[in-house]
């Protein structure tokens, strides 16, 4: 293969790992952006209620040992790094790591497989920043969304496919990040999301695919993406439901207590029957289709470019 690219670098979201982290964590998360400090305390005490614990950073970890060993299996001999937006290991330290080993091109992921500002464009500026901040910093290509890729659409076929075995006959709803409208409508975040679900269901033969939204937050005069899983699961009819999260790549808070937490309450006050599919995580599919999106890179280059207004940032109320 060509040596376009000389290292691997996984881009993630980053979360807390123990009690004392879950301030800090948020502070950055929410650093710049219009939310009240109660708010911020009320989404601390999700991540207390698992011990302060998000399992990003370990789900990554294990994508990581995963990755290595398809890498090495079909001689892709790239050393893998890891980045986060908002906690360690950060990215710009994890840039200057990079440096220091001599990396002068690096191809990236992040674990976002839609089109959005909070899911790939604002990953674009942090990579960017990160860049500009190490002297001397490799040049990282960004791996554009992979929505539509074998590896994670066959992915989610086989995740609700196993849903399915355990809750057989159950109605399949499909779950993904609320966002604010004036960034949907800038973007082509619920396109994508709406052309994987009929996909997926095209594929296991099953009737038009449900789309809910959930753990949205910022002011409640700003519009969202919806319904909202819970209020969805309160109003349904149905008496067994699949709720399976295509938005997300790994079981981080959102889906442990959003999901695993909130909607299953609301499900079993219904009397419903509740199981929730696995996220792509480290499934072989989805491994190995990373390594395929990695190797089309080094072979052809990142042949896209995305439009200049493209998956802008959110329009902020104005204060009253």
């Amino acid at each position: 293969m060509p040596d376009r690219y000389d290292a691997f670098l996984l881009v993630s979201f980053g979360g807390p790992e123990k009690h004392e982290d879950v301030l800090p964590f948020l502070e950055n998360v929410l650093r710049g952006k219009n939310v009240p400090r109660e708010r911020m305390l009320e989404v601390a005490e999700h991540y207390y209620h698992f011990d302060g614990v998000s399992p990003i950073n370990q789900q990554c970890r294990e994508l990581i040992a995963a990755l290595q060993a398809e890498f090495s299996e079909h001689g892709l001999e790239l050393p893998i790094y890891w980045g986060n937006r908002n906690w360690d290991p950060m990215l710009a330290d994890t840039v200057r790591t990079m440096r220091d080993d001599g990396v002068k091109s690096a191809v990236a992921l992040v674990t976002s497989a839609f089109g959005s500002y909070s899911g790939c464009r604002q990953y674009r500026e942090d990579i960017e920043r990160a860049v500009a901040a190490v002297e001397g910093a490799p040049l990282i290509d960004k791996l554009p969304p992979f929505w539509n890729h074998p590896g994670f659409t066959e992915t989610v076929i086989a995740r609700v496919s196993e849903a399915l075995q355990k809750l057989p006959g159950a109605n399949v709803i499909y779950t993904a990040h609320s966002i604010p409208l004036s960034m949907a409508e800038s973007s082509p975040y619920e396109k994508q999301l709406r052309e994987v679900c009929v996909m997926v269901n095209q594929a296991l033969g099953i009737p038009e695919p449900v789309l809910v939204f959930q753990s949205r937050s910022g002011s409640p005069t700003q519009p969202w993406l919806g319904p909202d899983v819970s209020e969805f699961i309160r109003g349904t009819d149905s008496k067994k439901l699949v709720v399976m999260p295509v938005g997300f790549l790994s079981d981080h808070m959102e889906v442990l207590y959003d999901l695993d937490t909130e909607a299953a309450e609301a499900a079993k006050e219904r009397g419903i029957e509740f199981v929730r599919a696995g996220t792509a995580g480290t499934h072989p599919r989805f491994v190995s289709g990373i390594r395929e999106m990695v190797q089309s890179a080094i072979i052809s280059g990142l042949a896209y470019a995305c439009a200049p207004e493209c998956c802008k940032p959110a329009v902020r109320p104005a204060r009253v």
